[in-house]
């Protein structure tokens, strides 16, 4: 197995639309496929246990895992695992060798169960509020990483589970799904972007229906209204993320990283105004060695080989 090189600073675009980013109180930090997957872990040292993160080799260099594993709690989120998470995310951000995010779970039939209700059980309303905070600014953090992210859904994602995937450009998820935001039945309301991203993803009236009763939905039902792009069987949900990581990492890294803030960004401007953003985006894919690549390529008949410059 080829020696991993040291993560390096992220390069390109950064999203001038960063958040703010919130600092926690509590002393938070700012396959079953036809090809052989290795895995080994990135170069970076972990925060929680609860929280890995791995780089795949060979054939999938580029494809990045952040795995959660906190079996004993269904990955709820604590503090703990919200300071892996921030690491991770943040050591993604400056891997400029990343093409691809996947977000999977290695607990049986769950992805995450949402907060740690038994911590917050013990927090005061003031540590409650900096703790959701520092969730949703990392979530954001999510959101505005320049690559494709895939949240891999296998069993329940609930609450925070649930806002977590939904930072996700992409979800893919088993039948045996479970997806939900109860929040309202605590007295309280999804407060990590839930009641933000659902409505821009499966439109309003939808979200309040989901958000005001706090009902569960399968896999199935969650496809058909587009809060997931694919449902497949149960135990697949893994097999089929990698599947669309692989296809996405053949592709030109600058090309998709530019797709990806056209879309984002373009979505909630003017059409002229998107355009022109369209316009900028296209404008930095122009005079780089893999649109020199692309072509030549495609007048030789062979699959290019992109190098992100």
């Amino acid at each position: 197995m080829a020696a991993l090189t040291a993560l390096t600073k992220s390069l390109g675009y950064h999203c001038a639309k960063r958040s703010k980013i919130s600092t926690f109180s509590q002393n938070f930090p700012s396959h079953n496929s036809r090809f052989q997957t290795l895995r080994t872990l990135i170069l970076e040292p972990s925060l929680s246990e609860s929280v890995k993160l791995n780089r795949l080799s060979d054939y999938d260099s580029g494809i990045v895992e952040v795995n959660l594993d906190r079996p004993e709690a269904k990955n709820a989120i604590g503090k703990d695992m919200l300071s892996g998470l921030r690491h991770a995310f943040e050591a993604v951000d400056r891997d400029s060798s990343a093409r691809v995010v996947m977000i999977s779970s290695s607990v049986p039939k769950v992805f995450c169960a949402g907060a740690d209700l038994k911590e917050r059980k013990k927090m005061t309303a003031a540590e409650v509020h900096s703790f959701v905070n520092y969730l949703r600014s990392t979530f954001s953090l999510i959101e505005e990483l320049q690559i494709p992210t895939i949240a891999v859904i296998e069993g329940a994602a609930l609450g925070g589970g649930l806002e977590m995937a939904l930072s996700c450009d992409l979800r893919i998820c088993g039948e045996n799904a479970l997806l939900g935001l109860p929040e309202t039945g605590l007295a309280i309301i999804p407060g990590a972007g839930g009641t933000q991203r659902l409505p821009r993803l499966v439109g309003k009236s939808i979200a309040k229906d989901i958000i005001f009763t706090g009902r569960r939905m399968g896999g199935r039902d969650a496809m058909s209204m587009g809060l997931v792009n694919y449902c497949v069987p149960a135990g697949e949900a893994h097999s089929k993320a990698l599947e669309i990581a692989r296809e996405i990492n053949q592709k030109g890294p600058i090309a998709i990283r530019m797709a990806k803030r056209a879309i984002n960004e373009g979505i909630d401007r003017e059409m002229i105004s998107a355009l022109d953003l369209e316009e900028e985006c296209y404008e930095q894919t122009l005079n780089t060695k893999d649109r020199l690549e692309g072509l030549a390529a495609f007048a030789e008949k062979r699959k290019p080989i992109y190098t992100g410059e």
